[in-house]
């Protein structure tokens, strides 16, 4: 499929040649800068060098002093605590620090996830009952709650008392809870909105610490937790998430707990950035939850002993194999699916089968989108009877408006912008499949339907020194909010040593080079290996980014390409 290439406005050049003469950087990475609004050597200096102390101060939360209170009043009268999480890559990770921290000052405490088959997303009565059975007074939950209205109520009959922290945006009512910590209350003045779940638990431990006097030191420990649920969360890398990423990083890098040393295959150790905890690490914590249950991802997370870590690795392994088979094989199946019911051409695409793996749904609805580039939604049985899918959007199309258009059709439905979460009954099934289509179709511009490669500047291969590749490697971490900047270079020509790679030669790899320039660069291209007669043959304009291959331990520069068109 075809990409639109959008090229971003060039700022103001003496602003421009202002940034690059006060930190002596290339001009085109100067222009990146303000293109994100680093205007000047205070902001950059803020953007290139993090500091722990420019974290906020948490008790500028909403709730946070009544959750410490309630905290401290539950060990001081020797109460039983449960933290409780959501059963995703965020949730784990924040049962892992909240657990971990409270387990360090404190011994009455457990943790709680709920089966995403029997108790679904969010709090649940199973859990809340659970609590209420073994004596436990306060549930501290995490990464879910915000919405939890009814079910807090619930708990609340039975004298179990709730802190909730929280970043998904609220309804109109908050939950009874003793504390709803989640800096997108409209009443929350917290001067950062992008926390993952984790990082407002983070938030949470970093007050207690303070209550309880313990050091900074100790507390940044978390922080390698938290650097993996905002890479997996896919939360903005921008503000205090830059500055909490920085450090987590640095710890996984170093000094990384057992759990996550088990996780990192051995070829990457030591050079792990988001990028490669959004594929070669989340998707293995994931696995758990969605296989089998997430307890064994948080147990592997807080193991200490090598022998248990190495026990719930291989069971974690087994699960994520288990996990690609079913991708692949759903993924084919709703390919077909789509083709033998002549909808290749339609506005969305949504399909059905009662025995597809709910695990998986959501990464299926995220191939679909990548092989057909419309909004998606899959669909298979719950153990209810009902029909449970994930859907997933394109670029600056709001799905989650589309399926509110829907709602008279749905039993429930939650998300976001480019994913979401429904509940139907199966009747409802074709009604919803044409309202849903002609709804797209209405509102869906024609742009949107084609994919779009944003380019920050054109560059030439003569620029591409090795002190441009340093301070463009300060850049990072990447992600939203400070992506990884793409370059377009024109008239590029193969030096050669080209080849197909992969299992079905889906991939490119090749020497090039633009004429009347001597650096010559390693390329890349993934799922270019059908260009592999023309590269050989024609110029072409190639939109990539610079980055590191690592291999062993080994690392060289690499442009991995987004783009190429030909001359024609």
């Amino acid at each position: 499929m075809s990409s639109r290439w959008l090229i971003k406005p060039v700022p103001d050049e003496d602003i421009v040649k202002k940034l690059q003469d006060e930190i002596n950087a290339p001009k085109a990475l100067a222009q990146i800068l303000v293109q994100r609004d680093i205007t000047d050597f205070e902001s950059a200096k803020k953007f290139f060098r993090p500091q722990l102390s420019e974290l906020h101060d948490p008790y500028l939360m909403k709730d946070m002093d009544k959750a410490v209170q309630r905290i401290k009043t539950a060990i001081e009268n020797q109460e039983n605590i449960m933290v409780y999480g959501d059963y995703d890559v965020d949730g784990t990770t924040s049962v892992a620090l909240m657990y971990g921290f409270i387990k360090s000052i404190y011994s009455n405490v457990t943790y709680y996830i709920p089966d995403r088959y029997l108790e679904g997303y969010g709090i649940s009565k199973t859990g809340i009952d659970y609590a209420a059975d073994n004596g436990i007074n306060l549930i501290v939950a995490l990464d879910c709650g915000v919405k939890a209205v009814e079910k807090v109520d619930y708990a609340n009959e039975l004298n179990v008392d709730f802190v909730i922290c929280d970043h998904h945006l609220p309804g109109d009512t908050l939950p009874k809870a003793v504390a709803v910590l989640d800096p997108k209350r409209k009443d929350c003045e917290y001067p950062y909105k992008g926390l993952s779940g984790c990082g407002v638990g983070f938030k949470l431990i970093q007050a207690l610490a303070k209550e309880f006097d313990i050091s900074d030191q100790e507390l940044f420990t978390y922080l390698d937790l938290v650097a993996v649920s905002i890479a997996a969360d896919i939360v903005p890398i921008n503000g205090e998430n830059r500055i909490l990423a920085h450090y987590g990083l640095e710890i996984i890098n170093t000094k990384p707990r057992l759990g996550l040393k088990m996780l990192i295959p051995n070829e990457i150790a030591g050079y792990i950035n988001i990028s490669r905890i959004v594929f070669s690490v989340a998707p293995k914590i994931n696995a758990a939850g969605r296989i089998k249950h997430a307890t064994d991802a948080v147990k592997l997370l807080m193991a200490e002993n090598e022998l248990t870590a190495r026990a719930y690795m291989s069971e974690i392994n087994s699960l994520n194999t288990q996990r690609k088979d079913l991708d692949a094989e759903i993924t084919d199946s709703a390919l077909n699916q789509i083709i033998e019911n002549n909808e290749e051409d339609k506005y969305s695409t949504v399909v059905y089968n009662p025995n597809w793996h709910k695990g998986v749904i959501g990464i299926v609805a995220s191939r679909l989108t990548e092989v057909y580039y419309r909004p998606t939604v899959v669909f298979t049985k719950g153990e209810d009877g009902y029909l449970v899918a994930s859907a997933r959007s394109v670029r600056e199309f709001d799905v989650h408006e589309a399926l509110s258009e829907c709602s008279d059709l749905l039993d429930r439905f939650g998300g976001h912008m480019y994913a979401a979460g429904l509940t139907m009954n199966e009747v409802n099934l074709p009604n919803f499949k044409r309202k849903f289509e002609q709804i797209v179709k209405r509102n869906i511009l024609q742009t949107q339907r084609t994919p779009t490669v944003e380019i920050d500047t054109e560059l030439s291969f003569s620029e591409i020194t090795p002190k441009f590749v340093r301070i463009l490697k300060q850049f990072q971490p990447f992600g939203p909010g400070n992506m990884t900047p793409q370059f377009i270079t024109r008239d590029v020509k193969s030096g050669g040593h080209e080849r197909q790679m992969g299992r079905e030669k889906e991939h490119l790899k090749l020497n090039v080079f633009q004429p009347g320039v001597r650096q010559v660069f390693t390329a890349i291209g993934f799922g270019f290996g059908d260009l592999f007669k023309r590269v050989k043959n024609e110029p072409f304009d190639m939109v990539f980014t610079i980055e590191e291959n690592i291999w062993q331990g080994k690392s060289h520069l690499q442009l991995n390409i987004k783009d190429i068109r030909f001359k024609d």
